[in-house]
């Protein structure tokens, strides 16, 4: 069999009204002054106001920071390190919400520990000191931020993202509560879910896959797949609003392992140019890449789902009403080359199972224009 190296060490609490436990599980971790960070929208569906309750309860300080905005970048990391330290001391951190705001708590514990700026950490195994200990409860299925030690934050003025990993900024306890996610209006729980069934299909067949991370990229897949189209049509139910965030986050365990493809590499440049949620970025390159990834590992497709994997993935995007074509959001057929040139920098494309360069990258724009 393949040799591995599979790391894994976040305690995962699954379940309805597992967010009661928060103020607990703090106090487990030796805390007493906590920055909690979360967006304006958390604060208006009524979420953060039960999690300060728990954690009240536990007698915990608690100091929230709620400037994080959709696709965080350095500004909004900076500005809540400030935050923080006003606050004359943090002993722990937590990321409430979706992929954005447990990204942000992650990069305000590289700062705010180590120093410098959020450039000073793009790669891997950047910082040099011990970071605070934290907690993720993600409110969307989505983005698996809370499985992994990356963040992805943006470079204000570039938007270029960043993705910055060191295994100490990963979530030491991980809160998975179904119920959160019903808050989520329907255009986020599609953008969401779809970028979890990338992030199942392009974990699978990376060039890093391993037994262990295929194992879960599997069993994601098969979660998020018989969910996805019933949490659409039908968004309170519990059971496959369950079974799409424990998808979603075994996704992102499998990411840290084995890392994304293609559909993220180019997914990244229209984001940033043309302000494309990253969910729907993702979904309008997906069922290209995996058409472009087929001949080379179409077995491992076939693993997945035995008829067609990319014919599967695009009744997905249809039951979700998610855009077809690059066309659909008025970018100029002239704009692709550079589109592709950006793509080809982009730190996912590496572990595509077919090698993509400049011109591979410009093919899949083309395909998809």
């Amino acid at each position: 069999m393949q040799s591995f190296d599979f790391q894994s060490s976040i305690r995962v609490v699954f379940g309805e009204d597992a967010l009661d436990q928060l103020g607990d599980l703090t106090t487990e971790l030796g805390s007493a002054r906590v920055l909690l960070v979360t967006d304006p929208g958390i604060i208006r569906v009524g979420i953060l106001e039960k999690a300060l309750d728990s954690l009240k309860a536990a007698n915990l300080d608690v100091f929230v920071f709620d400037g994080v905005e959709e696709n965080p970048t350095s500004r909004h990391v900076a500005d809540g390190v400030r935050f923080a330290k006003d606050q004359g001391g943090i002993d722990l951190l937590i990321g409430l919400g979706g992929g954005s705001a447990m990204d942000c708590a992650k990069g305000i514990n590289f700062i705010l520990t180590n120093g410098g700026r959020m450039e000073n950490y793009w790669g891997v195994d950047k910082a040099t000191k011990p970071m605070l200990p934290s907690i993720g409860i993600p409110t969307t299925a989505g983005t698996g931020s809370e499985a992994h030690s990356f963040t992805l934050i943006a470079q204000e003025g570039t938007h270029q993202k960043m993705a910055c990993g060191d295994k100490k900024a990963r979530f030491r306890t991980v809160i998975l509560d179904p119920v959160l996610t019903t808050t989520t209006p329907k255009r986020v729980t599609t953008a969401t879910g779809i970028d979890a069934i990338s992030h199942a299909v392009e974990s699978y067949v990376s060039t890093r896959r391993n037994f262990i991370s295929q194992m879960f990229a599997k069993e994601a897949w098969h979660l998020l797949e018989k969910s996805f189209e019933i949490v659409v049509n039908d968004p309170e139910n519990i059971e496959a609003r369950s079974r799409m965030l424990l998808g979603a986050h075994l996704a992102g365990t499998a990411i840290e392992n084995s890392m994304l493809g293609a559909a993220h590499a180019c997914a990244n440049p229209l984001t940033a140019r043309y302000n494309i949620t990253h969910g729907v970025a993702v979904a309008l390159m997906l069922p290209g890449v995996i058409y472009f990834n087929n001949q080379a590992v179409s077995t491992l497709y076939q693993e997945l789902h035995p008829v067609s994997l990319h014919e599967r993935v695009s009744e997905l995007k249809a039951v979700a009403e998610l855009p077809e074509r690059l066309r659909d959001f008025e970018i100029q057929l002239e704009a692709l080359p550079e589109l592709a040139k950006e793509a080809a920098k982009q730190w996912t494309g590496r572990f595509n199972p077919r090698q993509v360069s400049e011109v591979e990258l410009l093919e899949l724009y083309e395909l998809t224009y």
